[in-house]
């Protein structure tokens, strides 16, 4: 027989499992959406991310800061992206190592097109299911938990607009 010792009650394992399954739960909502607009979660988050980022644009270290994507991640999503002309790369002038992926006029007018849907399904299953304080507190909680485990994701944001990040 096999004992464990560790108290599977333990509520920091609540905690974390209602976050994981709220998060896999929107996360699959989302994506139904997205691929009605020929585009895949992850393109979706670098076309926000770019669209909400000063100059629309961000370096390519930046942006994997910021999304769930290695640098290497990062790479190839936006060369495919590139390709279907939602992104495009630009030169970084001070660094010629380093690139910056921006937003295209077409990335632009792809979100115009998933954004409303979107949207409404963040009203229905997330927002809307919480109270103005709720969402008020979540918030703060979310970027306090954010900025210990990932303090590159505001990078390239500006200082003016630590909320974009978000």
């Amino acid at each position: 027989m096999v004992h464990v010792s560790t108290d599977l009650d333990d509520p920091r394992f609540t905690a974390f499992g209602l976050f994981a399954e709220a998060f896999t739960g929107l996360t699959n909502r989302f994506a139904a959406q997205f691929e009605e607009h020929r585009l895949s979660t992850v393109e979706f988050e670098v076309l926000m991310r770019l669209a909400r980022s000063p100059g629309r644009r961000l370096r390519m270290t930046d942006l994997a800061g910021q999304t769930s994507l290695s640098t290497s991640g990062v790479t190839r999503v936006v060369d495919r992206m590139d390709r279907d002309g939602l992104v495009r790369r630009e030169a970084c002038p001070s660094d010629r190592r380093s690139s910056f992926a921006v937003i295209t006029d077409a990335g632009v007018n792809r979100l115009d097109e998933v954004l409303p849907g979107h949207l409404e399904l963040l009203q229905q299953w997330f927002i809307g299911q919480l109270t103005p304080g709720q969402l008020d507190g979540m918030l703060d909680s979310l970027r306090k938990i954010r900025d210990a485990v990932n303090p590159c994701a505001t990078a390239g944001t500006g200082e003016d607009r630590p909320a974009a990040a978000a």
